[in-house]
């Protein structure tokens, strides 16, 4: 797929200027690399946000017109605002048609609802990888690399080497390096015991309190116990003071 973005010249540099370019709808940006020295440029940033949406903008060799001069670029860096959807700076890098070049590759897992651990014990494919750093020339750069999941069973995984690449395309690995892409689970399921456990953990209805109120000590109980006997008490000794003061009215 062939992408082309237009740029041009950027002369003001700095912070200011670079504010005012942003302001006014434009991206500032740099393009380096070759035997040419870099280049302060400005793009137009609807037109690259847009672009940029798309996959193979980032892994993909970009046509650059600088102004009317076109040249083989590669997306290297960008940077976007804090809280807006903005593209705040972006780097290009020129390519060398005779010159091997390092690029992140996105994967693209297929047939994974083929394979027997998921057709026939219900299996979950897990992508341990979404990219594969490769190394090759400008033009043998894929957009991307399909991994092909359909002979997977359960407790299987697929490794960098085991990779299909395009012809003249080489994953960079490090050592005796052969990290896992892709990897077949069986889901977590239940047994009896489990549901067993977790139903005596539960509490029955009469064990859950109906008030907040919590129940009241054995001590506590005796001692308001004996508080309304002597409360008891109390009242029937007044009642005979009452008592008492009405005979001797009685007798006078």
């Amino acid at each position: 797929m062939k992408i082309e973005i237009s740029a041009s010249k950027r002369k003001l540099q700095g912070t200011g200027a670079s504010r005012r370019l942003r302001n006014a709808g434009r991206v500032p940006g740099i393009v380096y690399g070759g035997t040419q020295l870099p280049v302060n440029i400005e793009l137009e940033h609807k037109d690259l946000y847009h672009k940029m949406k798309m996959e193979a903008f980032h892994a993909s060799i970009l046509t650059l017109d600088l102004e009317g001069s076109k040249e083989q670029v590669l997306l290297r860096a960008f940077n976007m605002h804090p809280f807006k959807l903005q593209v705040a700076h972006i780097d290009f890098q020129r390519v060398s048609k005779d010159k091997k070049i390092h690029m992140k590759v996105p994967l693209h897992f297929v047939n994974a609802e083929l394979s027997p651990g998921v057709k026939e014990l219900g299996g979950v494919a897990s992508h341990v990888l979404n990219e594969l750093d490769v190394s090759c020339l400008p033009d043998d750069l894929p957009e991307f690399i399909e991994v092909d999941l359909s002979g997977m069973t359960v407790g299987k995984s697929i490794h960098v080497k085991e990779l299909k690449l395009p012809n003249g395309v080489e994953a960079v690995l490090h050592r005796n390096e052969n990290p896992v892409v892709a990897a077949l689970l069986m889901p977590q399921l239940q047994t009896e015991e489990d549901l067993a456990a977790e139903a005596e953990a539960v509490p029955s209805a009469s064990e859950v309190p109906t008030t907040k109120q919590e129940a009241m000590p054995a001590d506590a109980a005796a001692a308001d116990e004996k508080g309304d006997k002597v409360d008891k008490g109390d009242k029937k000794d007044k009642g005979d003071k009452k008592d008492k003061g009405g005979d001797k009215k009685d007798k006078k």
